[in-house]
Formats: structure tokens, C-alpha cells, sequence
């Protein structure tokens, strides 16, 4: 067994967290980045930025985390195909559409989805088991 075998399995509930935290928290920002502009949201813009909100401190706090994340995974399937494939199959490409945040948040939501917030959470506290 290698030395990161061992982390891995010493470790890795505190590295699920520490990637738990660091998406709910940029998953926030990238929605409070929609509201700091000059010109207040409307629309498709404004739903997204609600949902990155909900669903990035949602995440954060371990709150109906796995829920989140899966309106979280939408919301970054349709901004992809909707905002960032332009035209045909040279669109697909996230490296030259700029969509390479939507399809790390739509991964990373997955991930999420998968396994939950885990036992650092605050839906653990309250309600002593995840929800969903």
C-alpha cells in the first residue's frame, strides 16, 4: 500500500469536505458574480443566479446537498448547451466555448450527487440523516 493509499483512506473524508466547501463556495460566487453588476438580472440570467446561490450555500452548509446538486448538475447542462454551444460539433468543444466552469461544476455535481454531503453537514446535525 503507498503512501497515498494511506492518505487516501486516513484522509479522504477531510479531502471530501475541503471539495465539498470549495464548490458550494465557488458555485456561490459564480452566481453573487450575475447580482454585481451594474445592471440587475433578468430572465434565464436571473434563475441561474438563484439557483448558483441556493445551491452553492446549500452545498456549502451540507444542506439537502445531494438535491442541490442535482439541480445543480442541470442548471450547468443547460447553460452549456444553451450559452455556450454556438453551432454544430466545433461548438461541443468546452476549450474553445468557453464552457470549461459548466462542465467542471456539471462534474463535480455529480460527484456530489453520488455521495452526498457526507458527515460534516448541517442537515446531518439537524435532522441526524440526509434527505435525499
Amino acid at each position: 500500500m503507498g503512501k497515498l493509499d494511506v492518505l487516501s483512506g486516513t484522509g479522504g473524508p477531510w479531502f471530501y469536505l475541503v471539495f465539498r466547501l470549495l464548490v458550494g463556495l465557488l458555485f456561490f460566487m459564480h452566481g453573487w458574480t450575475k447580482f454585481a453588476g451594474e445592471q440587475a438580472p433578468s430572465g434565464l440570467f436571473l434563475a441561474a443566479g438563484i439557483i448558483e446561490l441556493a445551491a452553492g450555500a446549500g452545498v456549502f452548509l451540507g444542506l439537502f446537498t445531494r438535491g442541490l446538486a442535482l439541480i445543480g448538475a442541470i442548471e450547468m447542462a443547460v447553460a452549456f448547451f444553451m450559452v455556450h454551444v454556438k453551432s454544430g460539433l466545433s461548438g461541443l468543444n468546452p476549450l474553445t466555448n468557453q464552457g470549461e466552469p459548466a462542465v467542471l461544476f456539471f462534474v463535480a455535481f455529480l460527484v456530489l450527487l453520488i455521495y452526498g454531503a457526507q458527515k460534516w453537514s448541517l442537515e446531518q446535525k439537524l435532522l441526524k440523516k440526509e434527505l435525499f
